[in-house]
């Protein structure tokens, strides 16, 4: 399986990666809804024995739960792969969410996060979000005294501006970015991605397959159907008239994937793979199942035709 190297780092990651969000179960802002842990654990197993070698989380998913599911399936585990987690929200006995970059609290979020992970050290920590946006340059550092402390091999920002990582890069370098990219959010081509590539900054897609929508197996009926604690319910893209229009987008991967034998799901992933800036792409699942739907998209390139093709559509 092909690696790339993740920035400035000694990382080589697969194309894809292990998305802890799903698993972090129902019950807190931001939640796919129920999840049972007796699929998330071989689900996990299932994409580590493919040859996946990283698995991304971070402290929010379940409130601490995903990070918790993630040990239990890597307990034992050898090779073990990279464990990557994100700070920066952080929620109170309630489950109420708040941000906060802190030094006292991103330190402290690392320690729990060591704790709920049983790790050592993390290979790649994250802040989560860029809020509050004044508290940048005080997160940042605390983070990089984190990494020359050992908790911590590298650093990385997800959902940052060009303008934030600048901030945050005259403190410390950046890794790695963490941003939205999908055939149908492609926000981050015009100003992110090259500024990426200029500054040797590794890129890590989340939601290649946009929550979902774009795996083949959403429908109208799915959408209408969600339960009222799942965040999709909102989500632009799944919200008419875009919904249709993705829909038929869907339609078009699905096409292109039945050439080779892959799922659209597949087809997006690739795509996203296929811009030189990213690095890899996260990849959630919830099952053994639902992997094998989405296992081949890390080796699985698009023509120049097809990509002409998805971007006409």
């Amino acid at each position: 399986m092909e690696l790339r190297r993740l920035g400035n780092s000694d990382l080589h990651l697969t194309r894809i990666g292990i998305g802890a969000w799903a698993i972090g179960g129902q019950g807190w802002y931001g939640s796919m809804g129920p999840q049972r842990e007796e699929d998330s654990v071989p689900a996990i197993h299932a994409a580590l024995d493919h040859g996946l070698n990283w698995i991304d989380t971070a402290a929010l998913y379940g409130l601490g739960h995903s990070e918790e599911v993630v040990a239990r399936a890597l307990r034992g585990r050898q090779p073990r792969p990279y464990v990557f987690t994100k700070c920066e929200r952080v929620w109170d006995s309630a489950g109420n969410v708040g941000a906060s970059l802190k030094a006292k609290s991103i330190r402290r979020e690392c320690e729990d996060s060591l704790r709920r992970l049983q790790v050592d050290v993390i290979d790649l920590y994250q802040i989560h979000w860029p809020e509050p946006d004044a508290d940048i340059e005080e997160g940042w550092s605390e983070l990089a005294r984190l990494k020359e402390e050992g908790k911590v091999r590298y650093i990385g920002v997800s959902n940052f501006s060009v303008n934030q990582m600048k901030r945050a890069m005259a403190i410390a370098p950046i890794t790695s970015l963490q941003p939205p990219y999908a055939v149908v959010r492609r926000e981050i081509e015009k100003e992110i991605l090259p500024f990426c590539a200029a500054h040797d900054i590794g890129v890590i897609v989340y939601s290649p397959m946009y929550a979902g929508l774009l795996t083949g197996a959403m429908t109208k009926e799915r959408v209408a159907n969600f339960l009222p604690e799942d965040w999709r319910k909102n989500l632009p893209g799944f919200v008419e008239p875009a919904l249709s229009r993705n829909l038929q987008i869907v339609e078009v991967l699905r096409r292109i994937g039945k050439r080779h034998g892959r799922s659209a799901g597949e087809v997006a992933i690739a795509w996203t793979l296929n811009n030189p800036a990213v690095t890899a792409a996260i990849v959630g699942f919830r099952s053994p199942r639902q992997f094998e739907g989405i296992a081949g998209a890390a080796d699985f390139r698009l023509s120049t035709d097809e990509l002409r093709e998805i971007d006409e559509a």
